[in-house]
């Protein structure tokens, strides 16, 4: 299969790095170097890292001053995931070239993939996105409490989410059976203004959305709440289940299940704005399932939706979040030495055990035991043992360490280091989810400047 080749990518720095905090370089003139708002109350700002080792233990003095007897400056995050916002805006600039003449929505849900929903709705908006996706009512709140503009869609409710505030704030609201447009109405009536709706139908992947046979009474249900004024339908839309499996007959049954289900609705007199059924995969590999509006969500953060044909620089993409940590131990120790829980892992002779401060509680996958690559100066090694909570060990053998010396689990891959994708196959799961998991206790970091707003 041959996929189109990305137009110039933005000379981004690759960066190593939920807390959040500040843009630490990359920042363009007059773009503010300066906190990236988010919601909520503001966390403590973390220092920037380093750009590069220190050079020594001592100060320029010569003494112990803001550095310690490690070498490393005081406040220096034992690890951190950054992302390079630049990347983010040159992903979403490759997406709209690959969408055509159709809209993208960028889907950040989850914070964005762990990579900080304010900060990136605002990269991905400033690359050529148009709209926003999330799932929950609450993610879209918080994204209008911060003051992000643009259409905003979220589609995974429930009868308990507070309807009114989202229809109060212009979000904009999927319902796939009558009683979500009966809840719509409800708000609209509370809050004076007619809520927007877009209908899902259930067109093969067999999850949300209205059946085939349930479809005419969502749609009749709607239309005549519409026609009443408290309504505006102004989507139709449904998800395709094996797009990341390009040619698969079930990706045309859908597609053609989709356009009935958009006949219905218009036969009804509804008239909305978009149809949308893309996600990242079918953005880049299927073209005629592209509509009014596509939805990437994983290769707005630079990673691959078909890794097995393609990855992300085959793709014209970058990975944005690069995750970082600092040895927090080193010792020799002697061969048949038993390592972590269980004892899983034994060296083999004398050598070098390298303890790193990041466990299953930060999101690195205790099934990528044994197996979980990282990079430490410049040499790639793998998990020994078991992951804890809070860390792992990697043997080192007889390379050169310290503590403090730096571990890249992964990133861009520009020094080397794993892939996201990576740890994915080493943990027999997808890298959405390595991402997504990463935890709060990672601060974020954030380089490639700021988008427009971050001020």
């Amino acid at each position: 299969m041959s996929f189109g080749m990305a137009r110039e990518a933005e000379n981004v720095e690759a960066g190593c790095g939920a807390a959040v905090t500040a843009v630490v370089d990359g920042h363009s003139p007059g773009v503010s170097a300066g906190p990236v708002p988010v919601a909520g109350p503001a966390p403590s700002a973390v220092p920037a890292p380093a750009a590069g080792p220190i050079a020594g233990p001592h100060g320029q003095d010569g003494r112990y001053g803001q550095y310690g007897q490690d070498g490393q400056q005081a406040g220096t995050p034992h690890a951190q995931a950054r992302i390079d916002l630049a990347a983010i805006r040159a992903n979403v600039g490759r997406l709209c070239d690959t969408a055509g003449s159709a809209e993208v929505m960028a889907v950040v849900k989850a914070d964005a993939y762990g990579h900080g929903a304010v900060p990136v709705a605002r990269a991905a908006l400033a690359g050529g996105a148009t709209w926003l996706g999330v799932a929950g009512m609450r993610e879209a709140l918080a994204l209008r409490a911060a003051g992000v503009p643009g259409r905003l869609l979220a589609w995974l409710l429930t009868p308990g989410d507070d309807w009114n505030a989202a229809v109060a704030a212009g979000v904009e609201l999927s319902a796939g059976a009558p009683w979500a447009v009966r809840a719509a109405v409800r708000a609209a009536q509370a809050v004076d203004r007619p809520a927007l709706l877009h209908l899902e139908a259930e067109t093969g992947l067999g999850r949300g959305g209205a059946a085939a046979g349930d479809w005419q009474t969502l749609v009749d249900n709607a239309a005549a709440a519409e026609a009443a004024g408290y309504l505006q339908v102004v989507g139709v839309w449904s998800h395709l289940a094996r797009a990341d499996e390009p040619g698969h007959p079930s990706c045309e049954r859908q597609l053609a299940n989709f356009r009935s289900a958009a006949g219905i609705a218009r036969r009804a007199g509804l008239a909305p704005d978009v149809l949308h059924l893309s996600n990242s995969a079918a953005t880049l590999t299927l073209p005629e399932a592209h509509f009014d509006l596509v939805r990437p969500g994983l290769a707005v953060y630079g990673l691959s939706p078909v890794p097995d044909l393609a990855g992300p620089s085959e793709l014209g993409l970058r990975p944005a979040m690069s995750l970082t940590a600092r040895l927090a131990s080193v010792k020799r120790v002697p061969a048949g030495q038993g390592v972590s829980y269980g004892h899983r892992y034994r060296t083999a002779r004398e050598t070098t055990l390298g303890l790193v401060p990041l466990g299953y509680a930060d999101g690195v996958p205790r099934h990528a035991s044994q197996a979980g690559p990282v990079l430490i100066a410049g040499r790639r090694h793998t998990v020994a043992g078991t992951v804890c909570m809070d860390q792992f060990v990697v043997d080192l053998g007889d390379a050169p360490a310290a503590p403090g010396d730096e571990v890249v689990l992964f990133g861009p891959g520009d020094r080397g280091e794993p892939g996201a994708e990576g740890w994915a196959r080493a943990a027999h799961t997808i890298s959405h989810e390595i991402v997504t998991r990463i935890g709060t206790r990672v601060p974020r970091t954030y380089t490639g400047g700021s988008a427009p707003g971050d001020h």
